[in-house]
């Protein structure tokens, strides 16, 4: 009898589809680990988010806890306080002009404190962060991070999460990473903010707020580790492509945020406070809690232009914050 031919099983097209280990680097393999003195740090997971305890964010922050908490974030990319029940939105300012001025979000709801957005959900209200994004993606410098506190949060659910997009890059294939080497990318708020909004209100906005283009992969500012920067609600299209190969790319690179490897899942509790480094990390409202009512404070850190050659550039002494209206 002959022996039965065995047909290979047809190739699978799943981008997501990878077994076993990762390459999950908290700092760049050039880079020396940091030393903390002041800081006791406690990693949520071995690479991205650490809660930071014995520290009152209330207090003035000296210059070696500052650089301490600037070196903590280049290396965990997200850090969490509890129990900051005397931080009030002027200590939010002032922890948040450790890095540089405040930069309004122009379709955010002002708060009673000049520079703060308050995000307040609830029945009458439903929350729409619940996308993996980078804040400010369609600006021409993106914002630098976040400072967000929770004023009220529901008895269970509105966690949030936050992405690494580091290790987004460093996990592609070596030929995905050829093929986006070089190119640029277009962000728009126009597809999410503007949807709702009529041909006057986007007209307005429009003149102020033109789509721009940043690399589709950067260098962090800070380190100058290669990063993937593309996301879902904000990157429109690619540079060069044709309209089919443009949504064929951008719908496998901005899938890279959703690996659970990459991530970190914050539960918030009141006077809890959350920074992330913007450039480096995605993250997702996640909105299970409605109509539970949700209240929190965010500022968000101006930032610089990004490139896909710049070298890492040091901190500059923190500006004075702004007391011009935003």
């Amino acid at each position: 009898m002959d022996s039965a031919v065995t047909t290979p099983a047809p190739a699978l097209d799943k981008p997501l589809m990878h077994y076993g280990k990762r390459t999950l680097d908290r700092i760049a393999p050039d880079m020396s680990q940091p030393e903390y003195r002041l800081l006791d740090i406690c990693p949520l997971t071995p690479h991205i988010g650490a809660e930071v305890e014995g520290v009152d964010l209330s207090l003035p922050i000296g210059e070696d806890l500052a650089e301490e908490i600037r070196q903590a974030l280049l290396e965990w990319k997200v850090l969490f306080f509890r129990d900051q029940h005397g931080f009030d939105p002027q200590s939010q300012l002032a922890f948040s002009a450790l890095w540089g001025e405040p930069e309004a979000n122009p379709f955010f709801p002002k708060g009673d404190t000049i520079g703060v957005s308050r995000l307040a959900k609830d029945a009458m209200a439903m929350g729409t962060e619940n996308i993996w994004h980078s804040d400010h993606s369609f600006m021409a410098a993106p914002a630098l991070g976040s400072v967000l506190r929770a004023v009220e949060v529901p008895s269970a659910g509105g966690d949030t999460m936050w992405a690494d997009m580091a290790a987004a890059y460093d996990n592609l294939t070596e030929s995905m990473k050829a093929r986006i080497e070089g190119l640029t990318a277009v962000h728009d708020w126009v597809p999410s903010w503007g949807s709702l909004m009529t041909e006057a209100q986007l007209a307005a906005h429009r003149e102020n707020l033109p789509a721009v283009e940043h690399p589709v992969v950067v260098r962090h500012p800070r380190t100058g580790r290669k990063l993937l920067y593309v996301n879902e609600p904000f990157t429109t299209r690619i540079v060069g492509l044709s309209d089919e190969e443009s949504r064929e790319l951008l719908g496998e690179l901005v899938l890279q945020a959703r690996i659970p490897e990459y991530q970190v899942r914050f539960r918030w509790q009141p006077a809890s406070v959350a920074i992330w480094d913007n450039i480096a990390t995605q993250h997702y409202a996640i909105n299970d809690y409605f109509p539970q009512r949700r209240v929190m404070e965010r500022i968000a850190i101006a930032g610089v232009p990004l490139s896909r050659t710049s070298l890492p550039a040091p901190f500059s002494p923190p500006h004075p914050v702004s007391a011009e209206p935003l």
